[in-house]
């Protein structure tokens, strides 16, 4: 007989400490427990990440569960209450700014901005020549406008998110274990047990896979085929001492990179050309990409980048939705209990708040309550169906 208890989340970073802690909130006295097997966090995305969010999706779903993140994220404090141990997040609220080299590609970026006004975004699309006064340390001969969003856009302390969800959770009931995932017991269309490495079994109402790049592995363990993979990505902290600019936004460049500050430094990285799956232990960073990728369209795009030196570089991994590059959430139709939250690539930490709710929706109140995620389920997935979104980074 297993230890039986109401849920049990698969992985402890950000996505499943979120959904603890809504379903204690939710919930009061409802048996939660998380299972993740590297309480250290050294190679979980929610660590690797640059901890970034943004109004600026192109799918009125994507903007929605920013515009609930950025108010999550500014008032943390007051969701998790003395219990979370953290005051605040250390927002930066410099914006994004995308460029754009075509007058089609300033056409779209209005249509957009137009959408994400309407849903409370403060997106704006400046022309060349107002991006030039705002930004006079770009050079924007190829540029033909920019889509600007000069507040609820920034960056913020990643670890202090995660570590103030956790201990929210846990002061409400949730239990956090360190434990790995090695087996999955069937019993007709429901998960019956989850199968530890430590040889404990856990029986649950309700499984929720919150694994990030292991989620394909854990679901071969019940016959599923899932497109999410790892994909590996160098990030460059680069010094550039003639390019001081600190209240710059994270500039995402048609050459392919991004670049934001970071206090008196910068953070870059872009998409290597031969982008793939990679070893799930494969944490190496690429010297080369900023060599031969970055640096010479970081130069030509801002004079002051002449003189630069790496300072440190490390890897991190995108569980990447090779169908569509966006999450795929909530029940999945062939297993009655189990709930995914799955393939983020690369926006796991600011959808966490909207997500882990709507999930704790789900299974507290049947449906989703809060926000209709459903554009996001699983049967897209399984049909085929790409989620349409031209703001991927």
């Amino acid at each position: 007989m297993g230890d039986r208890i109401d849920v049990v989340v698969i992985g402890g970073a950000i996505m499943g400490a979120s959904v603890a802690f809504w379903l204690t909130r939710l919930a009061p006295g409802m048996r939660v427990r998380v299972v993740e097997p590297d309480p250290t966090y050294a190679h979980a995305a929610t660590a690797l990440s640059v901890a970034s969010i943004r109004s600026q999706f192109s799918n009125p779903v994507n903007v929605q569960i920013s515009r609930f993140g950025i108010d999550f994220i500014k008032n943390f404090s007051h969701w998790t209450g003395p219990d979370g141990g953290v005051a605040d997040l250390g927002l930066t609220e410099n914006g994004y700014l995308f460029l754009a080299g075509t007058a089609e590609g300033a056409a779209t970026a209005r249509e957009i901005a137009a959408m994400q006004q309407g849903l409370g975004a403060a997106t704006e699309v400046l022309e060349r020549a107002a991006l030039a006064r705002r930004f006079p340390w770009l050079a924007l001969d190829d540029v033909v406008a920019g889509s600007y969003g000069p507040r609820d856009e920034g960056w913020f302390d990643n670890m202090g998110f995660l570590g103030g969800l956790r201990a929210a959770a846990r002061a409400a009931g949730a239990e956090f274990v360190a434990d790995r995932v090695v087996g999955m017991d069937r019993s007709g269309d429901r998960i019956a047990a989850v199968k530890l490495a430590s040889g404990a079994s856990l029986e649950a109402a309700e499984v929720v896979l919150c694994a990030g790049t292991a989620a394909a592995g854990l679901l071969r363990l019940v016959g599923e085929d899932w497109p999410v993979e790892p994909r590996k990505r160098t990030v460059f902290l680069i010094d550039a001492p003639n390019a001081r600019h600190p209240g710059a936004p994270l500039m995402i460049d048609f050459q392919g990179y991004y670049l934001r500050p970071e206090h008196d430094h910068w953070i870059t990285a872009t998409v290597p050309l031969d982008d793939g799956p990679c070893d799930p232990m494969d944490f190496e960073p690429d010297h080369a990409q900023f060599e031969d990728a970055i640096w010479p369209a970081l130069y030509a795009r801002a004079p002051g980048f002449d003189a630069v030196k790496v300072l440190r570089m490390w890897v991190g991994h995108y569980d990447y939705n090779r169908l569509d590059q966006n999450a795929i959430l909530g029940r999945h139709p062939g297993w009655r209990n189990l709930l995914v939250a799955s393939g983020f690539s690369g926006h796991g930490l600011q959808q966490a708040p909207a997500v882990g709710r709507g999930l704790a929706e789900i299974i507290v109140h049947g449906g989703w309550r809060s926000l209709d995620l459903s554009p996001l389920g699983v049967e897209r997935v399984l049909e085929g169906r790409p989620f349409a979104e031209r703001g991927i980074v």
